[in-house]
């Protein structure tokens, strides 16, 4: 019989849903030794937040996180709240012995997520945060491919993040839909919400960087905001690029806005190499783009007589999960990225292995995201201290 996980839920949102469909589905792919139990979720709002339980199948309703933060009958606390809340929710869960999932960002900035590392290391408690685009099957055979010597030695990573969602004046700030437009709530705007997955991402794939040179703009500098009715300056940056240098000598660029029209969620990495490049669009996530120049022959490097992109429809058993889901030439969606984090997660656990992200891991994206909004404050390069 499996082991229960008592699941409390702080935040009932857009991730509230796609975290909890991912402890519905766990154990119907994947062979982890615990079964999630959807316990309590927590809100400010009990009307909604009742009507979510309902829907999602949890056992009961709090309005104060601390009592799904601290409860006996929680093993995992979720924090799916805004960013501003993060902190305190983490601190009190990890002094109560739970084991913590955080939705990305890690924390408002590094001194913050500096204080969560301490806290669930202190306590010794399993934790991830959910940067859920490495389980992309196709971003994780991009892993695959480079960490084989495929790519051979880097020269040029480079990322898009665009959206179009907040080019209308008439888009408030504040309150339960649009708190990542208010900058004491969200911390930060493009660079937090999207470029956080961008770096996550790249560090995983390129290693540490070093140092950035950035640029932010505001392009609508007053909105109404939705909980006081009041005018007042918007504080967020509606759009970010850097330039980035990587440990291991390559260059990168990085961009993201929430004004690129027609766009809306296209999200873009590149990486080139001596040997070989890979390319991946979230818009096409089922495919895998990659550039092959060398190949090896009798342990030795010799270029490829049949150059060319090869666009990889990565839905095979031995792709990454995929022997987990359909036959091969089927594809898998969305909210499977978070079943996959999830099953990650549960057999680290399990296997005493953590998984990647965790606190530690977060941290270091969380450095970048600080350092590219101290360049673009500055003008200046700013060095990261990332790892």
């Amino acid at each position: 019989m499996a082991n229960e996980l008592r699941i409390g839920m702080i935040g009932y949102g857009f991730m509230g849903r796609a975290h909890s469909n991912a402890y519905k589905r766990l154990n119907d792919f994947f062979p982890v030794e615990h079964r999630p139990v959807l316990k309590a979720v927590a809100a400010r709002d009990r009307g909604k937040v009742q009507s979510f339980a309902d829907n999602w199948g949890y056992e009961r309703v709090e309005t104060d996180w601390r009592a799904v933060a601290t409860a006996d009958d929680v093993d995992l606390v979720d924090v799916c709240a805004p960013n501003h809340l993060h902190l305190d929710i983490v601190l009190a869960a990890a002094e109560a012995g739970k084991m913590l999932c955080c939705e990305k960002p890690l924390a408002m900035n590094v001194r913050e997520a500096e204080a969560m590392v301490e806290a669930v290391e202190k306590a010794g408690v399993p934790n991830m945060v959910w940067y859920n685009y490495r389980r992309v099957p196709a971003i994780s055979l991009a892993k695959q491919i480079v960490d084989e010597e495929r790519i051979g030695q880097p020269f040029h990573y480079r990322a898009t993040y665009l959206q179009d969602w907040t080019i209308s004046t008439n888009v408030p700030q504040g309150g339960p839909g649009t708190w990542r437009l208010d900058i004491d709530v969200a911390g930060s705007g493009v660079t937090g919400d999207l470029l956080a997955h961008s770096i996550d991402t790249a560090m995983w794939l390129n290693g540490p960087i070093e140092r950035v040179v950035a640029r932010t703009r505001t392009f609508v500098k007053e909105r109404v905001h939705a909980v006081t009715g009041k005018v007042q300056p918007v504080g967020i940056d509606d759009a970010c690029m850097f330039l980035a240098e990587f440990a291991n000598g390559s260059m990168g660029t990085f961009e993201s806005s929430r004004y690129a029209r027609g766009r809306k969620n296209y999200n873009t990495l590149e990486l080139n190499g001596a040997d070989g490049s890979v390319f991946f669009d979230l818009e096409d996530p089922e495919h895998l783009h990659f550039f092959e120049y060398t190949q090896k022959q009798s342990g030795k490097k010799v270029e490829d007589h049949l150059p060319g992109w090869r666009k990889i429809h990565v839905s095979n058993h031995e792709h990454p999960y995929m022997d987990m889901y359909w036959v091969p030439g089927t594809t898998i969606g969305y909210e499977h990225t978070f079943v996959n984090a999830l099953a990650d997660f549960v057999a680290g656990v399990e296997s005493g292995n953590p998984t990647q992200p965790d606190f530690r891991c977060a941290l270091q994206t969380q450095k970048v995201c600080d350092a590219a909004l101290e360049s673009a404050r500055s003008g200046r390069w700013v060095d990261t201290g990332a790892e």
